[in-house]
Formats: C-alpha cells, sequence, structure tokens
C-alpha cells in the first residue's frame, strides 16, 4: 500500500501464538468455545436487563453496557484469529490491523470507563443509600455513559491516525494475535516521537486515573462498611461488591502488567497470554463473576425460564 504516509507493506503477520501442527485444531476448538461462551453469556445479561423491568436500575444499566462492550471487545479480535488459524494464513490487511486498533482502543476505553461508574454507584448506593435514587438519576446515567462513548471513540480515532501517518517499510511481524498498538509502532522505520508523547499524555492517565478512582470509591465503601455492626450487613455489602471487584482485579491486573509494568525478561508467550487475559477471558468470564455472585440475575433468568415454560 502505498500513499501520502509512505507506506510500502500491505500486511502484516500475526504470530503471537506459536501453536504445533498437533494441536492447531484443538486450540481452535477451545478458542471458538470461549468466544461463543463470550457472546452467549454475555447476551444473555443484555436479554435478561432487558426483559426484566426488576433489572431496570443505574447498576443494571452500566453492566447492560459493560456486557455489550465485552462482545465488542471479543469480536476484534477472536474471529480474525479464528480465521487465520483455520486458513493457517497469519497475515493481516494494513487496514485491517488499522481498524483493530480503533475498535480496540474504543471497547478498552469503555470497559475502563464503565468500571468507574460502577464503582461509583456502589459508593452511592452503600454511603448514600437513602439518596440514591435521586443521586443516581436516569439524566446522571445519561450523563455518564455518552460522554464516556463520545471520548473512548475521540480517543481511539487519534491514536489510530497518528499511526496511519507513519511508514512501514520492511518488518511486518507482530508478535502478539492481534494488531496491538505497541507492537506496531516498534515495527515503524519513521519517527513515532509523537505517536508515544500522545500514548503517555493521554494514553496513561485514561488508565491510571480510573484505577485510583476506582481505589478511593473502595476505600470509601470499605470505611461505611466497617461502621456496620451488622454481620448481615456486612455480607450484603461485601456480595454486592464482589463481582465488580472481581472483574477490576481480573481487567486492570493484566493491563498493567502487560503496558504499565512491563519487564525486559517478558517473553512472547507471557505477553501474549497476559494480552489473552484481558481481551479474551476477561469478557468470557464476566457474564459468569455478575450472574453467580448476583442475586438479581440468578431470580431474573428464573423468572424469564418459567415464564418461557408457561407460555410453551
Amino acid at each position: 500500500m502505498t500513499g501520502n504516509n509512505k507506506t510500502i507493506i500491505s500486511q502484516f503477520l500475526l504470530l503471537g501464538l506459536p501453536i504445533p501442527e498437533e494441536y492447531l485444531h484443538l486450540f481452535y476448538s477451545l478458542f471458538l468455545a470461549m468466544y461463543l461462551t463470550t457472546v452467549l453469556g454475555n447476551l444473555i445479561i443484555i436479554i435478561l436487563i432487558l426483559l426484566d423491568s426488576n433489572l431496570h436500575t443505574p447498576m443494571y444499566l452500566f453492566l447492560s453496557n459493560l456486557s455489550f462492550s465485552d462482545i465488542c471487545f471479543s469480536s476484534v479480535t477472536m474471529p480474525k484469529l479464528l480465521q487465520n488459524m483455520q486458513t493457517k494464513d497469519p497475515s493481516i490487511t494494513y487496514a485491517g490491523c488499522l481498524t483493530q486498533i480503533f475498535f480496540l482502543m474504543v471497547f478498552a476505553d469503555m470497559e475502563i470507563f464503565l468500571l468507574v461508574v460502577m464503582a461509583y454507584d456502589r459508593y452511592v448506593a452503600i454511603c448514600f443509600p437513602l439518596h440514591y435514587t435521586s443521586i443516581m438519576s436516569p439524566k446522571l446515567c445519561a450523563c455518564l455513559l455518552l460522554p464516556l462513548w463520545m471520548l473512548a471513540t475521540s480517543n481511539a480515532m487519534m491514536h489510530t491516525l497518528l499511526v496511519a501517518r507513519l511508514s512501514f517499510c520492511e518488518k511486518n511481524v507482530i508478535l502478539q494475535f492481534f494488531c496491538d498498538i505497541y507492537a506496531l509502532l516498534k515495527l515503524a522505520c519513521s519517527d513515532t516521537y509523537v505517536n508515544e508523547l500522545m500514548i503517555f499524555i493521554v494514553g496513561g492517565p485514561i488508565i491510571i486515573v480510573p484505577f485510583l478512582l476506582i481505589v478511593m470509591s473502595y476505600a470509601r465503601i470499605i470505611s461505611s462498611i466497617l461502621k456496620v455492626s451488622s454481620t448481615q450487613g456486612i455480607y450484603k455489602i461485601f456480595s454486592t461488591c464482589g463481582s465488580h471487584l472481581s472483574v477490576v482485579s481480573l481487567f486492570y491486573g493484566t493491563m498493567i502488567g502487560l503496558y504499565l509494568c512491563p519487564s525486559a525478561n517478558n517473553s512472547t508467550i507471557k505477553e501474549t497470554t497476559m494480552a489473552m487475559m484481558y481481551t479474551v477471558v476477561t469478557p468470557m468470564l464476566n457474564p459468569f463473576i455478575y450472574s453467580l455472585r448476583n442475586r438479581d440475575i440468578k431470580g431474573s433468568l428464573l423468572r424469564v425460564i418459567c415464564n418461557e415454560k408457561i407460555y410453551v
């Protein structure tokens, strides 16, 4: 591909999964099952929240957005990975690579933003229970979600356009199973200073600031918990927040380990495994984490199943 950005190569090779030939079909079946589980599990949560009026609350509005983001996040990488494994062709076009970068950043940013607003929702529910309805109004929820989607899209567009201006000459092997922006910058044969500067100025705070806000929210929640004398009350609060804390730990743990605390000793397999955790495993586990630890979701599922049995 040639153009104003002086790009010479027309495709990249995604070599992040060095799977032996004899195990290729096994891993293909495993990844296909994981992807279908991700889509089905998150879709069930979205449908339950839409059908059950008892779940029409701010917390479940944010959860439905998280489930939608999980489906899209996983769909950016997994279909291409499965296609490459089936055809045994690890290539991806230049345009396809930029498209992956854009949508990966959109939905990764939204995962981060949604974890923050869900932490804030739990903070208000536990620390200000009598004012929860007035604080977490539909207007506030819309004011939280719409700008966040716009911010995630704008940030992704900026970084994608900055990558599009780079030149790629000879190296085209990406040691990852998707087009990771950091891996792509290493292949550029033109100056990447602006890209790295914008990642530091914009990308860093998008990861760190929300994480600090989540920590602050749960610090206040724990402070409120310690004031509760009832064992049943403490258990109820922990059961309410436990699922969200599990998701935060999974998602942030792998992202911080991969991007904010990189090690020179990190092998390709280790980096690929960590990337697989936050792009594939976490979106797949989220529905199970929220449904297993959430009585409202389990109750809604039972009600829907019972209704189906009655009308069938």
